[in-house]
C-alpha cells in the first residue's frame, strides 16, 4: 500500500475518533441530570428535566408521535390489546375538556368495556391521563395527548417499563417490567418510600394517595398544598421513578369517564 493511501487512512481514523468523541461531549451536555430511569439508568434528579425536549418527539419522549419508539406499548407497533388505537386524525389541545375528548376517542378505538376514563391532568408540556379498570377499580395503565398536535399515545416510563399487564417495553428493555404474582410493596409502603426519596431529593415536598397499576404505583407531588409533579414506585422492587416530562402542574379534571 502506498505511503500516501495509509496518511489518508490514518486521518480518517483521526477524523472519526474526533467526531465520536464530541458526540459523546454533546450528550453528556445535554442529558439531563440524574435523569429518570430504575436504580439511575436514566437519572434520578428530582427536577431534573430539562424541558419539553424530553417529552414527545424528544430524545427520550421519542416514546411518543414522531419518535423512534412512537407506538410501542398501546396501538403501535409492538401489538398486543392496544394496537389499532392511536392513528385518527388530530388537532391541538387547548383545554382539558379537548384533552377529556381525545382521551376517550382513544379508548373507544381500544373497544375494551372494562376500561374508563378516571382522571385527566394538565401540566405545562402536556395533558396525562388515568385509565381505570372497572372491573378490579385500579389503574390499567396512563396516557398522555401531546398539547400541539393532539395525538394521545402510551405514558412512557413506568406504564411502559413496569405494567405488567398492558405494559410492552419491559420485555424489549431487558425484563425491567415485572413477572406476574403479588406485589410485594404495599401502597402504604410505596407511600412511605416516595415520601422517603422526596425528604432526600425535594425536601418540603409531600405525596397524595398512590393510584395502583398492575406492577406499580404512581403519586402526586405536592408543595404547599398544590400538585407539582409525579412520580413511580415499583410494586415488587421499591424503585422510585420521577416523572420529568410533565412540567409545571396547570389544572385537573377527576371522574373524567
Amino acid at each position: 500500500m502506498r505511503p500516501r493511501t495509509l496518511g489518508w487512512i490514518g486521518a480518517g481514523l483521526l477524523a472519526a475518533t474526533l467526531l465520536v468523541g464530541t458526540l459523546g461531549v454533546a450528550l453528556a451536555q445535554t442529558a439531563p441530570p440524574g435523569g429518570f430511569g430504575p436504580g439511575g439508568m436514566m437519572g434520578t434528579g428530582p427536577w431534573g428535566g430539562s424541558g419539553p425536549g424530553w417529552g414527545p418527539g424528544g430524545m427520550h419522549g421519542g416514546r411518543g408521535p414522531g419518535g423512534m419508539m412512537a407506538g410501542s406499548g398501546p396501538g403501535g407497533r409492538m401489538g398486543g390489546p392496544w394496537q389499532g388505537a392511536a392513528g385518527a386524525a388530530a388537532a391541538p389541545l387547548t383545554s382539558l375538556a379537548d384533552a377529556q375528548a381525545a382521551f376517550q376517542a382513544y379508548l373507544d378505538r381500544l373497544g375494551n368495556p372494562d376500561l374508563a376514563l378516571d382522571e385527566v391532568m394538565e401540566f405545562q408540556w402536556n395533558f396525562y391521563a388515568i385509565v381505570e379498570e372497572k372491573s378490579s377499580g385500579n389503574g390499567a395503565f396512563e396516557l398522555l395527548a401531546d398539547k400541539q398536535s393532539g395525538a394521545v399515545f402510551p405514558e412512557f416510563g413506568p406504564n411502559m417499563m413496569w405494567n405488567t399487564k398492558y405494559g410492552h417495553m419491559g420485555a424489549m428493555m431487558g425484563g425491567y417490567a415485572q413477572p406476574g404474582g403479588e406485589p410485594s410493596v404495599t401502597r402504604e409502603q410505596a407511600r412511605q418510600i416516595a415520601q422517603q426519596w422526596l425528604d432526600a431529593n425535594a425536601p418540603g415536598s409531600a405525596t397524595e394517595e398512590p393510584d395502583a397499576f398492575p406492577g406499580y404505583y404512581t403519586l402526586h407531588i405536592t408543595r404547599d398544598g398544590q400538585i407539582n409533579g409525579m412520580l413511580s414506585v415499583n410494586a415488587y422492587s421499591g424503585q422510585v421513578w420521577y416523572h420529568t416530562w410533565h412540567g409545571s402542574f396547570v389544572a385537573s379534571l377527576e371522574g373524567a369517564g
